[in-house]
């Protein structure tokens, strides 16, 4: 019987928001395990390399030069019965790692209903009919768009901010500053819908705004932003809700603008909350939540699906009125958006490795299709065993060498190495680097899909 381990050769995507060259963490996992025919090149950007059983862009197991679906649906076991059976003899998850040099379009992921009416309507643009929760975490620092801010921000920034009012017209700022006055935290669920309802309105107005007067406003935000970076989106005064850094802000608008000028986006930006990630920090991403990310190297993993509803920061196709239309228009404080990771349970950790404060961490998104966990074995010697789990996984090393252990099989293991998992597989890895202090951590990400009873719930909601 084949042992359910296989070392993964993993494709990357070159699109131009990629970091280019060896600066991609993308490019430069891709090229440990790659095909004869791939250099990393000086000039070209790299920006996803993609884990898993998307017909897209597929993974092949490197010594038989086989497609990772192929085997898959060769033997179903490797998935286990359960998986297989619901999730059509394929993956449930898409694993990546993005590296992000500029920004990537402002976006949604449609649900499971949405993207079966989506894709019949138009398979050219949402090429299949899954929904796209997912999960983001950051291995470099990192800066995103995460869902609406709150309420009592964005009525600051129509107010100190006059490009913006002008754009978004002072009848529609008005009626929604009157509605949501008072009530911006109410959490009364009439109150609560009716701010919806608001944002709804006043955030359809600035998406369909024309082109001349998005590029008569977006040349004014940007001279303010220049001019006067000390006070930009500020409101004279000891204002509450003033930006805590001006001169970032004003920074960032500007580096959009280099990126993309004239762009609708660069006005979203003040009703989405911005976000920032330290390594190891995370947010999830329910479908029909509009997000975007700006900068950094980060882990993602996806529900197995490429459908995206863009409308900004964007050459490719953007559907407005679909965006528009489909987002859930909650509304919370940054802290809300990011998922803390809690110790997990079914890891063994050895002495050396407890004695070094090495762990394993998970982070568990309310959906069925994947969970992941983050593993740091901080010295030489330092060993995790996986229970085996009734469901498969992926594993990729982002630092540091060692070695993964299935059966009587073990591989060696270096940064950028991918590896798949079998299901009721258990798996022992270890650090076998010969460094000191910071530089003998050795890092992995394991994505997996264990159905466990959250089956029953629909992307979070």
């Amino acid at each position: 019987m084949q042992i359910p381990l296989l070392r993964l050769q993993c494709g990357v995507n070159s699109y131009d928001w990629g970091k280019v060259g060896q600066e991609s963490a993308a490019a430069r996992y891709a090229a440990t395990t790659a095909a004869s025919d791939f250099t990393i090149e000086a000039e070209k950007p790299y920006a996803e390399l993609w884990m898993g059983t998307h017909p897209s862009l597929p993974s092949k197991d490197v010594e038989t030069q086989r497609t990772l679906l192929d085997m898959v649906q060769d033997n179903q076991a490797l998935l286990s019965t359960e998986v297989s059976e619901r999730y059509g003899s394929r993956l449930p998850f898409l694993f990546k790692v993005l590296s992000i040099r500029k920004a990537l379009s402002i976006q949604a992921h449609p649900n499971k209903k949405l993207a079966e009416q989506l894709h019949a309507r138009d398979p050219r643009n949402y090429p299949d009919d899954n929904h796209k929760p997912e999960m983001t975490i950051a291995i470099t620092p990192f800066e995103g768009l995460c869902g609406f801010r709150p309420l009592a921000e964005i009525t600051h920034f129509l107010q100190a901010i006059e490009p913006l009012r002008k754009l978004v017209g002072q009848q529609a700022a008005n009626d929604f500053e009157q509605i949501v006055k008072g009530n911006e935290e109410s959490e009364d669920e009439d109150v609560m819908q009716r701010n919806k309802d608001a944002l709804r309105t006043i955030f359809t107005s600035l998406m369909e705004s024309a082109p001349e007067n998005i590029e008569a406003a977006s040349n004014e935000l940007v001279a303010l932003a220049e001019n006067s970076p000390a006070s930009f989106g500020t409101l004279p005064g000891d204002v509450e809700t003033n930006p805590a850094n001006p001169r970032q802000l004003a920074e960032i608008i500007t580096r959009l603008n280099g990126q993309f000028p004239h762009d609708l986006g660069l006005f979203v930006f003040f009703f989405l909350n911005f976000i920032t990630l330290e390594p190891g920090e995370a947010m999830f991403l329910k479908a029909d939540d509009i997000h975007a990310y700006v900068s950094g190297d980060i882990i993602e993993c996806m529900a197995s699906s490429d459908n995206v509803v863009r409308a900004g920061f964007t050459p490719k196709f953007k559907d407005i009125s679909t965006l528009t239309q489909m987002l859930t228009y909650s509304y919370a404080p940054i802290e809300e958006q990011k998922l803390r990771p809690k110790d997990y349970p079914f890891t063994v950790l050895n002495a050396t490795a407890y004695s070094s404060g090495s762990s394993s961490l998970l982070y568990d998104p309310p959906i069925e299709e994947f969970s992941v966990v983050k593993t740091d074995l901080n010295r030489t010697g330092a060993k995790a065993t996986f229970d085996g789990i009734v469901g498969p996984s992926i594993l990729i090393c982002t630092r540091g060498s060692g070695s993964i252990t299935v059966g009587h099989k073990t591989e060696e293991v270096k940064e950028g190495y991918v590896f798949f998992i079998g299901a009721d597989a258990e798996c022992v890895i270890q650090n076998t680097g010969s460094g000191e202090g910071e530089d003998d951590v050795f890092t992995t990400y394991k994505a997996f899909c264990e159905l466990t009873g959250k089956e029953d719930m629909v992307n979070g909601h």
